[in-house]
């Protein structure tokens, strides 16, 4: 039986259902489109394909650049929300933007010390069940719907991640950032973590069961900087990692 071709896809038999003939439905005077195509995996392809033109549109103007973390549960008088502006304002004094995840708490930090600073304060935003509102220091805001395409924007925009007390999407940041380090997608990327004490538990595990039960190297560790003073913590995350 012969191939049938459309475009770059080719089917016989049942195969041929798959295919079905986008021009023909488009171009057809009189025939509206149906509705139910916006809910198919090849119009969300699309969707997906847009939003990273946009992001990378955006973002490409925006120069060297350090991507911060940590949970939008933190209050104005948390004293890592002072920590977080401190270091959102130190990396505008030194020639770099800050990007965040556009909400509350550590984000809203971040981003006011470095709007405030007068640098470029960006918040990739995400829709939510419950809307989350860009926080008012940002001034470049790009909102996603998907969750993978705004974690790229972080990575391929930043030089550095800076990663303050969070819950599990910070934690998600976090674990992802030093798996692609660790796998070689990235090279030169370092990781700082705001805050020893709250950190100290996480390592002590991951030294007492990831390295000795033989997931991870030792070295692997090595790929995580720890510090709380805001100075130490841009220091750290601007000093260029071993290739």
């Amino acid at each position: 039986m012969r191939l049938n071709r459309s475009g770059r896809l080719a089917a016989r038999g049942p195969g041929e259902a798959a295919i079905g003939h986008a021009d023909e439905g488009l171009l057809t005077p009189g025939t509206a489109p149906d509705p139910e195509f916006l809910h198919t995996d090849p119009w969300r392809a699309l969707r997906i394909l847009g939003e990273f033109v946009d992001g990378f549109d955006a973002l490409a103007r925006v120069g060297p650049a350090v991507s911060m973390f940590g949970s939008a549960r933190t209050t104005p008088d948390n004293p890592w929300f002072g920590t977080a502006e401190a270091v959102g304002r130190i990396l505008v004094e030194r020639g770099y933007a800050v990007i965040t995840g556009g909400g509350p708490g550590i984000m809203a930090a971040a981003n006011k010390g470095a709007s405030e600073a007068g640098g470029i304060s960006v918040g990739c935003t995400i829709e939510l069940p419950h809307e989350q509102s860009v926080n008012e220091w940002v001034n470049l805001a790009i909102n996603f719907r998907y969750f993978f395409v705004r974690k790229t924007m972080f990575v391929k925009y930043a030089e550095a991640f800076i990663v303050f007390p969070g819950g599990f999407g910070t934690m998600d940041e976090l674990f992802e950032s030093l798996t692609l380090i660790q796998t070689r997608k990235v090279r030169n990327f370092p990781v700082v973590l705001a805050g020893a004490s709250h950190w100290a538990g996480l390592l002590r595990w991951a030294r007492s069961r990831l390295v000795e039960d033989g997931f991870i190297s030792l070295s692997d560790l090595d790929l995580i900087r720890l510090s709380d003073d805001p100075e130490e913590i841009v220091d750290l995350a601007l000093r260029p990692t071993e290739p």
